[in-house]
């Protein structure tokens, strides 16, 4: 029976019980796991309200169809099977519905419902992995134009090369400045003449 219930409570997110009330169905949004790295699916619980206990003619046209008997039948197999629950509430003082929760007794004696927490069978969590496109390009508003991620990037850090070529001569100035001082050191340790150019060493032949 209570198969039938819930098909019905799941499609139309609520379903009356003549002398107890109604029993909704919320949907709980999907929410993220932080410390797991998840995507939690969407949840749902129910709520019970002892306010409304009117079944509309919908549930019992869809109930007469289920059980293929007149919609009169199924009023009446409703009504019955509701006093059978109210009174095996009383008696054994709580009811597990199937898949939904328990309607019991409170220190009073009046009816409160709990519910089962519940998920879709055909939803899973899913990880939540962190995807980093290096090249990947998206437009920054600056101003009142729009420029792209790797425009902006090239502005506020320009590449090295263009550092590099900026630079390259400070280099060859310091390469140039060590050359002459080793020259100037040269020739101030030795006596400046014709001989301080060149290879002087005597070189003698056989006849």
């Amino acid at each position: 029976m209570f198969e039938i219930l819930n098909s019905y409570l799941f499609q139309h997110k609520s379903i009356s019980i003549p002398g107890l009330g109604t029993i909704v169905m919320e949907r709980v949004p999907a929410n993220t796991d932080i410390g797991n790295k998840n995507f939690l699916p969407p949840l749902y619980h129910f709520r019970f309200d002892k306010y409304f206990d009117a079944p509309d003619k919908d549930f019992f046209s869809y109930l007469a169809t289920e059980k293929n008997i007149p919609d009169y039948e199924a009023i009446k197999w409703y009504n019955e099977f509701s006093l059978e629950l109210r009174n095996k509430i009383k008696l054994e003082e709580k009811v597990k519905w199937d898949d939904v929760g328990v309607l019991k007794k409170d220190y009073a004696g009046n009816i409160v419902f709990e519910s089962v927490p519940g998920k879709f069978p055909f939803m899973e969590p899913v990880e939540a992995a962190t995807v980093i496109r290096k090249d990947a390009q998206h437009l920054l508003r600056v101003g009142d134009s729009e420029r792209t991620s790797g425009e902006m990037n090239e502005w506020l850090h320009p590449a090295e090369e263009v550092v590099k070529k900026q630079t390259w001569w400070i280099y060859a100035i310091a390469l140039a400045a060590a050359a002459i001082i080793i020259l100037l050191f040269h020739f101030s340790s030795k006596p400046m003449s014709p001989s301080s150019f060149g290879n002087q060493q005597q070189l003698e032949t056989t006849r």
